[in-house]
């Protein structure tokens, strides 16, 4: 609901939500909870080889200054002097490197689905210990391409701006949070160079235990600790916006998008958990000031810190790389929809994938698998087999990689979910929500107003020290209206289904050899005898088919 422009709407709170595919800023209000007013901007993804992924940072801070600016327009002039704090909420492991002098990015961002650093990942796993995984043991995540760490390190052996830029002291390493808490407190102007310890948690270069950057895992990954920035709470004031039309407003909350739903979705007590679907599908569960770890392929990270004196709590965590991403694929690359509501139109249309099963393993499988050699496929189909088929197919991919990543918690935890909590844009399709009720057997229950993520982000900003606008207190917290799905298909049909599932995911890997370079395309005829075994092949199957008289 957007605000009137006369209406006065007292104290306020925005949020900055910047994910993969998008930037947002909403306003809030604190006392209720309501959205209030919001703009989005979508962002544009490169992908300069296979495999790799890449975003222009300053698009991304470009799209925060228009959503902020749009946003205003909507609230109208007599409201953006109510707005007391700003939270930022952004998408995790994504790694910019930039000048402190200029304030330019050295590189474009390396974004956390990109896989340039398979190779380096294999043979740094050859130098850890098997009975002293100290990389785990410290940061609670298993050694992947998926972190901050590789794609920093790959960025400091190859990029030559980098490394001159390291060399003279003027280097500054983050990821998104931190960039664009930099540049919005003034950039090269005194830029605040902050984190949070939600996203420190995941560089893999940060120890979550003291909640400090740790010495043996930067020299480890050799990555220079000058560049790093400060760690601090996710609720605290740092620094005072610089430009726009809420310059001088606080900065006060930051939270990496997964642990910003965890708390817009109200999961302060151990065993409440939140599944988003986002660019990837993400299942957290609060495990309280108790770091668990997973054994079923699951991650241990910081959950939040809402204040520089409160307590950390963890969670448990299971990351599906490819879930919302698939949509985005289907319509620009494929072209089987024009736009990305169009899929539970197509899906509706058939009620069933016939027998057609996709497993949209586009940058290899996260949890539980941690396989980074499968690749997408798609199996089962026949004549019959149509778009709307794929279509289908597609939301049945997410709903069976949330009941992997739920059956992984479920055994880690000991105590099964008797319901899913879910929020993310994708929450909005019915089709999916009612799919993913059959595939758990369990109900789905998802908030009215979805965008938890950017409210746990205000939420965090609106209770920091010096603002105090917004209670985090149980008694003051809002009851959040849900709705409800139910499953409506019986036990055993939904067991065949994952079980055939199970089957597909089987399929899909072992496609890719990991062992190509990292700076080029893998060409069969990078190897020279590979490559003269194939022309001489030929050469004689000519031959051969010469003499022996065959057209």
């Amino acid at each position: 609901m957007a605000a009137t422009k006369k209406a006065v709407l007292g104290q306020l709170v925005g949020a900055v939500d910047q994910g993969t595919s998008s930037t947002r800023f909403l306003v809030f209000n604190p006392k209720t909870a309501e959205l209030l007013s919001h703009h989005q901007v979508e962002i544009k993804q490169e992908f300069p080889k296979e495999g790799w992924v890449e975003q222009d940072p300053q698009e991304i801070l470009q799209s925060v200054y228009e959503c902020i600016e749009k946003t205003c327009e909507k609230l109208g002039q007599l409201n953006i002097s109510n707005v007391k704090a700003i939270g930022i909420s952004n998408q995790r492991e994504t790694t910019v490197v930039w000048d402190k002098l200029t304030g330019e990015p050295l590189y474009n961002a390396v974004v956390w689905l990109d896989l340039r650093t398979q190779s380096t990942v294999e043979s740094l796993s050859k130098s850890i210990p098997v009975n002293n995984n100290f990389v785990k043991t410290k940061t609670g995540l298993p050694l992947s391409t998926y972190f901050s760490a590789v794609k920093l390190r790959w960025l400091l052996a190859n990029v030559r701006k980098v490394q001159k830029a390291v060399e003279e002291d003027r280097a500054l390493f983050g990821t998104i949070d931190s960039w664009l808490i930099w540049s919005l407190t003034g950039g090269a102007s005194g830029g605040v160079h902050c984190t949070d310890v939600t996203n420190a948690s995941r560089t893999m270069l940060f120890n979550i235990h003291s909640l400090e950057w740790d010495k043996e895992l930067c020299e480890f990954f050799e990555v220079p600790m000058k560049i790093l920035p400060n760690v601090r709470s996710s609720s605290e004031i740092y620094g005072l916006m610089k430009a726009g039309a809420l310059e001088g407003v606080p900065i006060s909350g930051c939270l990496g998008d997964q642990s910003a739903a965890l708390v817009g979705q109200l999961c302060f007590q151990d065993g409440q958990a939140k599944n988003t679907y986002g660019t990837g599908c993400f299942l957290l569960c609060n495990t309280g000031r108790k770091c668990i770890f997973s054994e079923h392929g699951l991650l241990t990270t910081v959950a939040y810190k809402l204040g520089r004196d409160k307590p950390v709590h963890y969670a448990l965590e299971g990351s599906v790389a490819i879930g919302g991403a698939v949509v985005r694929w289907l319509r620009d690359n494929l072209g089987i929809i024009k736009t990305s509501e169009e899929i539970e139109k197509l899906a509706k249309e058939v009620g069933s994938s016939y027998g057609c099963y996709f497993v949209p393993a586009f940058s290899g499988l996260y949890a539980p698998y941690w396989e980074p050699s499968a690749r997408g496929i798609i199996c089962g189909l026949t004549q019959f087999t149509n778009k709307r088929h794929i279509a289908f197919a597609s939301l049945e991919a997410l709903c069976f990689q949330t009941r992997e990543i739920l059956d992984a918690m479920n055994r880690d935890c000991g105590i099964p979910l008797s319901h899913l909590q879910v929020d993310g844009g994708m929450t909005n399709n019915k089709i999916l929500m009612q799919l993913q009720a059959d595939i758990l057997y369990i109900p789905v229950v998802k908030p009215l107003m979805p965008e938890t993520t950017a409210l746990g982000a205000a939420m965090a900003a609106g209770a920091a020290e010096g603002v105090s606008v917004w209670s985090l207190e149980p008694e003051d917290l809002s009851a959040v209206t849900m709705e409800r799905f139910e499953p409506q298909i019986n036990a055993k049909e939904s067991e065949i289904r994952y079980s055939t599932w199970k089957k597909a995911v089987m399929k899909s890997m072992g496609w890719v050899s990991t062992q190509s370079s990292e700076n080029g395309d893998p060409s069969i005829f990078s190897s020279l005898p590979l490559g003269f075994f194939v022309v001489s092949s030929m050469v004689m199957l000519i031959g051969a088919r010469y003499l022996s008289g065959v057209p």
